[in-house]
C-alpha cells in the first residue's frame, strides 16, 4: 500500500474501533498477529477489545499523529471513556479517563500482523483508582 492507502485504512481501522464493531475490527487483524508482550492471535485482541468495551461503552479514539512507510504505520492517538462496568477485577467507578496511545503496526495485505506499543491499561487503572499503585 501507498502511504496515503494506509492512512485511509488506518481511518477505516479507527472508524471500525469506535463503532466497537469487533467482527470488522477483526477483519483488519491477521488471525495470527504478533502482539508485543502481550498474547497473539485475532482472538486476543479482539477479547482485549471486547473488554474495554464492556466497561467503558463510551470509549472513543481521536488520531493525533500518523506516520505511514513501506507496511509499518506508527500511530499517536488518544482514547477514552467513562467506567460503567467491571475492568481488570475494578469495579465499576463512573470516572472518566483519558489515555495517550502510540502503537506500531505492520500491515500486509490489509491486515495487521505486527503490533508492538504502549498499552495503556496501567494507565487506565491509574486514573481509576488515583494512584500509580496499580503497577
Amino acid at each position: 500500500m501507498e502511504p496515503w492507502e494506509m492512512r485511509e485504512w488506518h481511518a477505516e481501522y479507527l472508524d471500525a474501533c469506535n463503532r466497537h464493531d469487533l467482527d470488522a475490527i477483526r477483519s483488519f487483524v491477521d488471525p495470527a498477529v504478533r502482539r508485543a508482550h502481550l498474547p497473539g492471535g485475532a482472538d486476543a485482541w479482539i477479547a482485549d477489545l471486547a473488554d474495554l468495551f464492556d466497561a467503558f461503552p463510551d470509549w472513543q479514539w481521536r488520531r493525533i499523529q500518523l506516520v505511514a512507510e513501506e507496511d509499518r504505520l506508527a500511530a499517536h492517538v488518544r482514547g477514552g471513556g467513562t467506567h460503567v462496568g467491571a475492568y481488570r477485577g475494578l469495579a465499576p467507578t463512573r470516572r472518566h479517563v483519558n489515555v495517550a496511545e502510540f502503537a506500531m503496526y505492520r500491515v500486509t495485505g490489509g491486515r495487521i500482523i505486527e503490533f508492538s506499543g504502549s498499552v495503556s491499561r496501567f494507565e487506565i487503572l491509574d486514573q481509576l483508582t488515583g494512584s500509580s499503585a496499580s503497577r
